[in-house]
């Protein structure tokens, strides 16, 4: 009997022992995970194995832009322009009316006034502003600027170019506040930038963020001189000729256009990039003018796979010479219809856009080297570079 009773207690006593190292066990396990939660709280493992960020501070990684906004925003005025434009005096608003009469109306022509609204960009202390051309409307128009201190000054037209949509304007002021012109070729996609302009004419010095969507995006219904910053920072009517900035406060863009559906921001917005408006603008102010080179007597057309293949062409790279003259320099120089352009100046041409960039960008009164296929085979063509006509006008 006394037998069993030592062998129930030294039973309970195990049993006992047991438990109070179990909870000892645990508070300590307990102790260690609340140690490590602790010192790591932003770190959680999933299922790969990878590191995950906590999500409590959505603000965490995302830049201040005050700096870079109150940079910027004294630098970027508003600008209307009121011009005369001609209308025909008709009750009928079709066009197939009007072309019966040769695209003359019947009923004669009357003036009437029209005003633009949109924002531009001081580019230098001593009253230089930059601008959209289509804000400007054309060279007779009467436009204002109105500075950020509320002062309306009126300004002279000092020239407009049609195929980058860029103008400069003068005002007689000094000691304007200046924006630092960045270097757009360094963008990088999902670089943050900052639109800022006066949308709808009435907002004004307005700031959007958003990012780069694309740094360089070709699209040919705006210009075929230019490849344009594509943005998803909200872009308005109004917004034209106002400054995309980056986070640096730095002048990286020129808002020009936006595709839109409804006639508002869909977050698909353009800027003429900083690099091409700085040599437009320097152009525009020392000749009135931009003077670009081009090819006489040649028309292009797109490469395609389809035509790649047909064409022996190893890929879709380059742009097909449709059309060429016999009188033209071009053919005199060796270039024929359907050779295929691939280089200038040992300079690889994606597209007929790139192309026309180049070749607007050589000297005037050089020669270029061209790259072209014919039939598989790679030729070098000399070819004279001569002024475009181009659509830039002088005040």
């Amino acid at each position: 009997m006394l037998r069993r009773l030592t062998l129930v207690t030294l039973a309970m006593l195990f049993v006992m022992v047991g438990f109070v190292a179990g909870l000892v066990l645990t508070g300590r396990l307990q102790t260690a995970d609340e140690a490590t939660a602790q010192t790591r709280p932003s770190e959680n493992r999933g299922a790969t194995g990878q590191t995950a960020r906590s999500v409590g501070n959505p603000l965490a990684g995302l830049p201040d832009l005050t700096s870079a906004a109150e940079l910027a925003i004294p630098s970027v005025p508003n600008i209307s322009s009121t011009q005369v434009v001609r209308t025909p005096n008709s009750p009928f608003f079709s066009d197939p009316f009007l072309d019966f009469f040769g695209g003359q109306s019947p009923f004669g022509y009357r003036n009437r006034l029209q005003q633009s609204l949109g924002s531009g960009v001081v580019v230098s202390a001593d009253g230089y502003v930059l601008t959209n051309n289509h804000v400007v409307g054309n060279e007779r128009a009467e436009v204002m600027v109105t500075l950020s201190d509320k002062r309306e000054l009126r300004a002279k037209i000092v020239g407009m170019d049609e195929q980058t949509d860029l103008a400069v304007l003068k005002i007689d002021a000094r000691n304007l506040p200046v924006l630092t012109w960045g270097d757009s070729s360094k963008l990088k996609v999902a670089e943050w930038v900052l639109a800022i302009g006066n949308p709808f004419g009435i907002l004004s010095q307005t700031v959007t963020a958003g990012i780069v969507s694309a740094p360089s995006r070709s699209v040919n219904e705006l210009s075929p001189y230019q490849d344009f910053i594509q943005t998803d920072a909200a872009i308005n009517q109004g917004n034209s000729g106002g400054a995309l900035i980056n986070a640096r406060g730095q002048l990286i863009g020129i808002n020009t256009a936006i595709f839109s559906q409804s006639g508002g921001s869909q977050g698909v917005g353009f800027a003429v990039p900083s690099n091409l408006a700085k040599h437009v603008m320097e152009e525009l102010i020392a000749n009135g003018e931009v003077r670009r080179g081009t090819i006489l007597g040649i028309e292009l057309y797109p490469m395609s796979p389809r035509l790649a293949e047909e064409f022996k062409a190893p890929s879709a790279k380059g742009v097909i010479v449709s059309e060429i003259s016999r009188n033209s320099d071009a053919y005199g120089a060796g270039l024929r219809q359907y050779d295929i352009i691939v280089s200038l100046n040992s300079v690889t041409i994606d597209d007929g856009a790139q192309f026309l960039r180049a070749l607007g960008d050589a000297k005037i009164g050089s020669t270029v080297d061209l790259g072209v296929l014919r039939n598989g085979r790679r030729v070098t063509i000399p070819v004279p570079v001569v002024q475009s006509s181009g659509r830039s006008r002088r005040r």
